[in-house]
């Protein structure tokens, strides 16, 4: 471990060896030497900090008819509750009139809603953040530079802001968080060099992996926007990728994009290391009914911290989301975690949609192999 890394993982986690040692003036007085012989203690002791991404939040055309800010209340604890919380945004702001698919432009109230259900990052890389054109992709990053208490990766206004998105680096409680977001095209062309859209280019990923690593990053997760839509596996194209970002030094790929889960995977390096692979996290919330659709995954990496020594990151964990449409389970839309749901079907408007939520979600853990 280099000097930097040390003393900033030092100061990260003083906080432990503070809550080891509430000296009092009566220890105090019988000596230093006996205040000391705790500290062996904080070897034993550990923190977990945790970073949860969800898949495409989309507001169709459906979608614009209804109050927004219920939308995510069946998560909202589960991302308020996370250290890092971050979500695929897959619309732009691009103002009014606002629309659907297949050019997206929803209201800025919208986005201030995600946020404030505890979403941290806001990934803009992804095939619809142009779909207003150059005018909309501007818009949209100026609002989420005004607005407080969010960031945002995978496009940028100039080379300025490349450099502190690109990758973006998030302290977090101690670790610094690299996030490395990048789509494999867009449905409509830029047209000019910037304002830029991340894409799948190895050697503009590779330049910025390494930047991450110049940067103090203690873990790199790298999130493409990719795939077949509507597969519930993984094609050949994403594989290859997916290997070759972990030799590139991802320490965990997190994919979106085909609109349904995929299967996962784990990708052991040529130097040993064990990289989880999550192909495609589905939707989060949208107004698609296509068969798998409304079944999605919500992925939270955990890293674990102990004073002195290296941080060390877990499985990850994956808990099986399902988004109800109006008058299913609420009058509104409603995106909910399927276990805390399951057993009861007599609290659905229409329980048809229950017996859905269930043969949808043993349908896709067969298929993609994914036990939550």
């Amino acid at each position: 471990m280099d000097l930097l890394k040390f003393v900033r993982r030092f100061f990260g986690v003083a906080w432990l060896c503070l809550g080891c040692l509430p000296l009092s003036a009566q220890r105090l007085e019988q000596g230093w030497m006996e205040a000391f012989s705790q500290v062996p203690s904080l070897w034993d002791r550990s923190d977990t900090v945790s970073v949860i991404f969800i898949g495409d939040v989309m507001m169709h055309t459906r979608q614009l008819q209804y109050d927004c800010t219920s939308f995510l209340e069946g998560i909202r604890d589960r991302l308020a509750s996370a250290d890092l919380a971050v979500a695929n945004m897959e619309f732009t702001l691009a103002g009014e009139p606002y629309s659907g698919y297949p050019c997206f432009s929803a209201p800025d109230v919208y986005a201030e809603y995600v946020r404030d259900c505890g979403v941290d990052v806001f990934l803009t890389a992804n095939n619809h953040i142009l779909d207003k054109g150059v005018k909309g992709l501007e818009r949209t990053l100026e609002v989420y530079r005004k607005m407080p208490g969010v960031r945002f990766t995978g496009a940028a206004r100039d080379t300025l802001e490349e450099r502190g998105n690109h990758p973006l680096i998030v302290p977090v409680r101690g670790l610094r968080i690299a996030l490395v977001n990048f789509t494999y095209g867009t449905n409509v062309g830029g047209g000019s060099d910037w304002p830029k859209v991340n894409r799948m280019d190895k050697a503009d990923i590779s330049r910025a992996l390494e930047r991450a690593r110049e940067q103090g990053a203690d873990f790199v997760v790298a999130l493409p926007h990719w795939g077949e839509e509507y597969a519930l596996t993984h094609n050949a194209r994403q594989e290859e990728m997916a290997r070759w970002l972990a030799e590139q030094g991802a320490d965990a790929v997190v994919g979106a994009h085909p609109h349904v889960v995929q299967d996962t995977s784990v990708v052991t390096t040529s130097g040993g290391r064990k990289v989880p692979v999550i192909y495609s996290l589905g939707n989060a919330v949208s107004n698609m009914s296509a068969p798998n659709t409304r079944l999605e995954l919500a992925v939270t990496l955990r890293f674990v911290l102990r004073p002195w020594d290296s941080p060390r990151m877990l499985a990850p964990r994956l808990d099986f989301l399902w988004c109800t449409l109006p008058g299913r389970l609420t009058d509104n839309y409603r995106t909910l975690c399927v276990r805390d749901w399951i057993g009861r079907r007599e609290a659905w408007m229409q329980p048809s949609d229950y017996d859905n939520m269930l043969s949808t979600y043993e349908r896709v853990k067969t298929v993609t192999g994914i036990q939550d």
